[in-house]
């Protein structure tokens, strides 16, 4: 007897019991099976969002609970063995695997990454066997396996995602061989202080340290504010309980063995030796330098001193910030990356999410502003006759009503999308710029600041305490306020808002470094809270310069231009081409935070000048993420014309109902909603098949209603071979698609009026002889409807 068993079928007959037989679920090893690994990119289309498909293994094999060492890819029983192999290999490529199993429950084929050998197997190998070999491949000793294998620390709820479980043990493996400095390159939003966390555990627990004498290691945690300090330190690190030291004011430890420091509490300064001298060169074992490319390796930085003194201890680098010529010096200190997880993976993957970019011009950042002869600021200083562009607003030249129209413009914004409490961040010029930013927002929201008097503030250095008591409630999920926090430079790092809606880019920003991490502070998704996708506002060019850049690695959702007036109004919205990688770049020196002299010295104030917003553009990220959206229409086209080469098969594919789901779920996966097409095309009419045809291939639009009158009309031996009441039904049927669409050609139309005053479903089957016959019946009918 020839037995076919499906996929499901031969996984639970054949290929768990082989891998159990094998030991791979005898503790501590492990398989698990239908193992999700991505969330599925989150594609944005027309303001909604939905997810695309995960990535799913069948088995993977773990020698550890947190050491992954191979995985398998099952095949049902009657198809080759081997159809499953590539995507075991690409499985195994991305989840950092050296051996990839292909099965059909009969014959077993093995891909060994170290010798490159494609094999047929008798069974499976044993866990010993697999760690054997691995360990030969990469040179691993019972000594350094033991903390590659101590168990990463467990937290309820929380599993290790698959590129976190890579940056941890590769980094581990390597400090346990000798590496002594190493550079871990993961996008903003990607656990980077998990990932700390868990080397240091690991490392800990398993009393590690480069003496390999009979202690646990002193590790010290060092960044350069102390918000990317005490939050770790506070939270992420808590499981170290009293082991946790942190180096300030002066006061240092000799006991402990996790510290934690920012560079200016232990940095040599005038007058004074550095603290870090209090410690001998040889007192840590490792030191983790978080955002290491924020110049701690630059030569002629006393940062780079303390990591010259310690040389001695193993030094881990961690950033965002893939090689660049603005931290090219974190690369040439710290080495190339062990490992590397970026912006634009994180959003294929969907653990990141996508955004859309709005770039905004107001008409003195398109044109320029010139002083009439003679003209004087607000204290009466003459103001050199010059052009003044956006790389001067609010740095060198004020003008009040510029901010004004930002600020309005900023409210429509949250208005027109319909969620006034959507949390943003404003970046501004410098501490003044942002606190006349938050002033403006705030008249313009007075009714919200009337029932919520913490609706928007500042924070800067300048605020204190009270300016970190706002950032808490920003940062809290729970926490309904503050909506709108401007700042200047405080907010760019090491501050995680996993609901934050907007980013504002009201400064010119030159660095790709600090860009990626400003839009880093929307990149969090929180399912839970309907936080998939966010919005760039660029007033600035900034944004849009930054995405022409050849070595940018995360394209947006969209970008749109607008104009808006003096008020800050909406003038004209468009959805325009991809950004112009010949386009100027617009740049300015680095503004730093001045005091309230320094600002009146050197800023010019000018007021009663008319502000216009001349242009807005969204920019919107294709469902591949390889490209911008030229117009939604345009997009659509490409792809249909990809998937199907012309309407003639478009259209036979499209009559038979198995035909079309094939069809939507293609071009859903690709970001097209029919409903948006529509919407944009001013169709609700149409036939979606009809707007395809059209934008793909020139064909003319024809309504649903011309579509139905067509058969009633034409296709009369159709419904001439039915009985008076089946025709009455199928009439009906054409009736609901006419005012409805395709989804009225279900059996569920047939449970509701006025449908189901013809009797049940197996009473309105027997008037078309059966089931069969009606079915057979209703699908003639809708390849009727496309037969022209």
């Amino acid at each position: 007897m020839d037995i076919d068993y499906n996929e499901a079928d031969t996984c639970r007959k054949f290929v768990t019991p082989q891998l159990v037989d094998t030991g791979w679920e005898s503790p501590p090893h492990s398989l698990t099976e239908q193992r999700t690994f991505t969330d599925g990119r989150i594609v944005v289309t027309g303001g909604r969002s939905k997810r695309g498909e995960q990535k799913i293994a069948d088995y993977i094999l773990r020698y550890r609970h947190d050491f992954p060492i191979a995985v398998v890819e099952a095949k049902k029983y009657r198809l080759p063995a081997a159809q499953g192999l590539q995507q075991a290999k690409d499985y195994a490529e991305i989840l950092g695997l050296k051996f990839a199993y292909a099965t059909n429950g009969q014959e077993i084929i093995e891909f060994d990454y170290f010798t490159g050998q494609q094999r047929k197997l008798a069974k499976y190998p044993t866990p010993d066997e697999l760690w054997a070999r691995w360990s030969v491949g990469q040179g691993i000793t019972p000594e350094t396996a033991k903390p590659l294998l101590e168990p990463t620390h467990r937290e309820q709820g929380k599993t290790l995602r698959y590129y976190q479980e890579i940056a941890i043990n590769r980094t581990v493996q390597a400090i346990a061989q000798g590496q002594r400095r190493i550079l871990l390159t993961m996008a903003t939003g990607t656990g980077k202080t998990h990932v700390a966390f868990q080397i240091c555990w690991k490392l800990w627990k398993s009393q590690w340290n480069k003496d390999r004498s009979y202690r646990k290691p002193r590790i010290l945690f060092l960044a350069d504010r102390n918000i990317l300090v005490d939050d770790p330190k506070d939270k992420t690190f808590a499981p170290f309980e009293d082991a946790r030291f942190k180096i300030e004011k002066g006061k240092i430890s000799k006991g402990r063995e996790m510290y934690f420091a920012i560079y200016q509490a232990i940095a040599s300064r005038e007058g004074r030796p550095g603290l870090y001298r209090e410690f001998p060169p040889d007192f840590f074992d490792l030191i983790v330098v978080d955002e290491c490319h924020r110049g701690s390796a630059r030569d002629d930085s006393n940062w780079r001193e303390i990591l010259e003194y310690f040389q001695p201890a193993y030094q881990l680098g961690m950033t965002a910030t893939p090689l660049r010529d603005d931290n090219h010096d974190t690369y040439a200190y710290f080495g190339n990356p062990l490992y590397q997880y970026s912006l634009k993976q994180g959003i294929e993957d969907g653990f990141l999410a996508p955004y859309t970019v709005h770039r905004v011009v107001t008409d003195l950042d398109a044109a320029g502003w010139r002083p009439n002869q003679g003209q004087r600021d607000r204290y009466g200083r003459e103001i050199p006759d010059q052009e003044y562009t956006t790389d001067d607003f609010d740095r060198v030249i004020a003008i009040r009503e510029r901010t004004e129209a930002i600020a309005k413009h900023i409210s429509d914004f949250l208005g027109k999308s319909g969620n006034r409490y959507a949390k943003t961040i404003v970046f501004c010029v410098d501490q003044e710029h942002a606190l006349e930013m938050a002033d403006a927002l705030a008249r313009y929201n007075d009714d919200l600041m009337g029932e919520h008097s913490d609706w928007v503030g500042r924070v800067t250095s300048d605020e204190g305490d009270i300016g970190r008591g706002l950032l808490d409630k920003f940062k809290d999920v729970e926490k309904e306020t503050p909506i709108i926090l401007t700042t200047s430079k405080l907010l760019t790092t090491g501050v995680d808002v996993p609901t934050c809606k907007n980013v504002v880019i009201a400064r010119v920003v030159n660095s790709m470094t600090e860009f990626k991490q400003i839009i880093g502070r929307g990149t969090r998704v929180r399912d839970d809270y309907g936080k998939l996708f966010f919005n760039i506002l660029d007033y600035t060019g900034s944004a849009t310069a930054r995405f022409a850049d050849r070595d940018f690695d995360g394209y947006p959702a969209s970008i749109t231009q607008e104009e808006i007036d003096e008020q800050g109004n909406t003038v004209s919205d468009e959805v325009l081409a991809d950004a112009d990688p010949t386009a100027p770049d617009v740049t300015a020196a680095p503004t730093p935070d001045l005091s309230d002299h320094e600002l009146e010295r050197r800023k010019l104030y000018v007021d009663n000048v008319e502000v216009e917003i001349v242009a807005e553009m969204v920019y919107e990220l294709d469902a591949s993420g390889r490209r911008n959206i030229v117009k939604f229409t345009d997009y659509t086209a490409e792809q249909v014309r990809t998937l199907y080469p012309n309407s003639a098969e478009m259209r036979k594919l499209w009559a038979d109902p198995l035909g079309r789901s094939s069809v939507i779920t293609n071009l859903n996966e690709r970001g097209i909603d029919f409903e948006r097409l529509m919407g944009v095309m001013n169709q609700q009419d149409a036939d979606p098949f009809d707007l395809l045809c059209h934008v793909a291939f020139n064909a003319p639009i024809r309504t649903r209603r011309e579509r139905a009158n067509r058969v009633q009309i034409e296709e009369t031996a159709f419904f001439e071979q039915y009985t008076s009441k089946a025709r009455e039904i199928l009439l009906t049927l054409l009736e609901k698609y006419a005012e409805h669409g395709t989804a009225q050609f279900t059996i569920e139309v047939l449970k509701v009026p006025p449908l189901s005053n013809y009797g049940n479903i197996s009473e309105i089957a027997r008037l078309f002889g059966g089931a069969d016959k009606l079915k057979q019946a209703v699908e003639q009918l809708q390849t009727l409807l496309y037969a022209a």
